[in-house]
């Protein structure tokens, strides 16, 4: 039946699909009996005919095949579906032969058995089927909140590239603006450089103006006094008889000196004791003269202007004997970063620190403690040096900013800073005289500077990294990181003496009564070099002792019999120069590297300072 059905359908199908060629011959033979019908008409008006016939077949063609295109397609459709069903059959039929051959029962049960088992794994396909679709349906939901959850990265990815931008944008903002206040900066340092210099011109200026007019002054009271002596001498006879009471002389008679003079107590003591005797001598007596003498000698000294030894210079304390500490009385973290110098006042009452955090610290000692005085900043970077004047009323310390810096201490501000070597300033002292000071450089050079002036009056080229420098009275002595000490002549600029040593060297130090010069170097050890005969040296040592760095300090005692140091350890040295002997070692209280270590003048405490910011005060009491 299914062959049958088959059968049927395709010739059903050839049928439709010979309609289009049965209305082709249908319109042939219609234009054949027309040609017929007209007989010989006109050739051109029958290819008219069999256009307008074609055109209207293939019209009709279309319309009647649109109509019953739909419905040929689901024929189609229905006759692949019976193929199907027919092959299905076929299978089953091919699966079941061999059963029924056996008994009608067994194949039976058999076919029963089959599909049964088909039917199972039908089920079991569309259960595997939702479990697949549930398991697609999860993936489709996670992939949405993946989806979800990377719009809103990208939105704040967008948002974090907007914050990015912005802040590049500000950050470029204050860039320009740093740059523009570093270059107003240094347009006004250098203008106030400039106006600095101009300000100590016009002091000189005003200071010269000034003597000179006191030496008019005194020039004008000179010939007054050569007058009044040349009129006293035309009448001599007047003069001896008149008598003159100093104590009614008018002010208008008298020299600009002399009134302040006699409203003194002294000259009325004077007065009172010798009127007698200068109211019976004459005027042109010598006594008298001389008196008019002293008087106006007095009122030049009192109008010059002094010198800037004779206004600061005063007389510091000595310390006849110092007294080797033992023990630590005060211990304190001085600093908020490591320490590298320390330095005592010349009166032993004021303490100096200087370290990584840029500023110095001022410290008084009361009862053996250290008590906290002020703060002197305006270095850009830390302070690697610290010196006292003679007076101990001014500081000078070098710094790693390629400068060294001048304060008064009573201002916190530095009064100028001395700028122009190209890197960092390692020492920097005061010269004997006061007026200027010298600094060395890692840059190797050493310059010396005028404090009047704020500015650099000679540069020294020393052949290597300067360590630290030394002053005597005409002589800068250099120590360097090519094991040479430097003796250079500072009114020449030229190299007069090398002393070779072991190691390079970390500082110097010169004797109190200054014919010795203290050196330590990297090898360990101190050298002492008597400056009277170079070539005459002592070397100290000890057990355990290491220079913990590149600037490492060792110094005199204030009397010139000891030597101190510190150590890598944490441990200060103390040596006795007389004997050469290791005189003590102070205990290790610090944790870190010793950099520096200060005496006071009067020979009572010790000051040792390291890396980890800590200051302790060592005393024998």
């Amino acid at each position: 039946m299914v062959s049958c059905g088959h059968a049927e359908i395709q010739q059903q199908q050839c049928i439709w699909k010979e309609t289009p060629v049965f209305l082709l011959i249908m319109a042939t033979s219609e234009c054949g009996e027309a040609e017929r019908h007209f007989g010989n008409s006109d050739s051109k008006q029958s290819e008219t005919w069999k256009r307008h016939i074609i055109r209207q077949l293939k019209y009709r063609d279309k319309a009647q095949k649109i109509l019953f295109q739909d419905v040929i397609r689901s024929y189609l459709g229905l006759l692949e579906r019976c193929t199907q069903k027919a092959f299905i059959t076929k299978g089953i039929l091919s699966v079941t032969r061999p059963l029924l051959l056996s008994s009608s029962e067994d194949s039976l049960s058999s076919l029963k058995t089959a599909t049964g088992e088909l039917a199972y794994q039908v089920v079991e396909l569309q259960q595997e089927i939702k479990i697949k679709e549930t398991f697609l349906e999860k993936q489709h939901a996670r992939l949405y909140e993946s989806q979800n959850d990377l719009s809103a990265v990208q939105l704040e990815y967008g948002k974090l590239q907007a914050s990015v931008a912005e802040v590049e944008e500000r950050n470029r903002l204050l860039k320009s603006k740093y740059d523009a206040l570093l270059e107003r900066h240094q347009h006004t340092e250098r203008a106030y450089r400039k106006e600095e210099l101009s300000g100590s011109e016009l002091l000189e200026d005003m200071i010269h103006w000034k003597q000179q007019a006191a030496e008019r002054m005194n020039d004008r009271n000179e010939r007054r006094v050569r007058a009044r002596e040349a009129g006293l001498n035309k009448d001599p006879e007047a003069t001896a008889n008149k008598k003159f009471n100093f104590d009614k002389v008018p002010q208008s008679a008298s020299s600009p000196s002399s009134p302040s003079l006699l409203r003194s107590e002294s000259g009325k003591r004077a007065e009172r004791s010798h009127g007698r005797l200068f109211r019976s001598a004459s005027a042109t007596s010598p006594r008298f003269l001389g008196s008019i003498k002293d008087l106006f000698e007095r009122k030049r000294r009192g109008s010059s202007i002094c010198s800037l030894e004779e206004h600061l210079s005063t007389p510091s304390g000595i310390c006849l004997a110092a007294r080797v500490p033992n023990k630590a009385i005060h211990l304190l973290d001085a600093h908020e970063l490591g320490i590298n110098a320390v330095r005592f006042s010349p009166r032993s009452n004021l303490l100096a620190t200087g370290g990584t955090d840029r500023v110095i610290k001022l410290w008084d000692i009361v009862a053996g403690m250290l008590h906290y005085r002020g703060t002197l900043d305006g270095s850009n970077e830390g302070i690697t040096s610290i010196e006292f004047d003679s007076t101990g009323t001014r500081i000078l310390a070098a710094s790693y900013d390629k400068s060294a810096l001048f304060w008064r201490l009573d201002d916190f501000v530095p009064k100028f800073t001395l700028t122009g070597h190209s890197r960092k300033v390692t020492a920097a002292r005061f010269m004997c005289n006061l007026r200027q000071v010298v600094t060395g450089s890692a840059d190797r050079t050493v310059k010396i500077w005028d404090l009047q002036r704020a500015a650099c009056i000679q540069t020294i080229e020393v052949l290597s990294y300067c360590s630290d420098v030394v002053c005597s009275e005409y002589y800068v002595i250099s120590g360097h990181y090519d094991r040479k000490i430097r003796f250079w002549d500072s009114r020449a600029a030229s190299c007069t003496q090398e002393v070779p040593l072991q190691g390079r060297v970390t500082s110097l130090d010169i004797s109190p009564n200054h014919r010795e010069l203290l050196s330590c170097s990297r090898d360990e050890s101190l050298q002492l070099v008597d400056l009277r005969r170079s070539n005459t040296r002592m070397a100290f040592r000890a057990d355990g002792f290491k220079c913990g760095s590149d600037s490492t300090k060792a110094i005199f005692s204030p009397d010139g019999s000891y030597l101190v140091a510190g150590s890598a350890d944490g441990t200060v040295y103390i040596w006795n120069v007389g004997t050469g002997n290791l005189e003590t070692q102070l205990p290790d209280m610090h944790s870190s590297s010793v950099n520096a270590v200060a005496w006071s003048m009067s020979g009572e405490y010790v000051v040792s300072v390291d890396k980890s910011r800590r200051a302790i005060l060592w005393s024998d009491i």
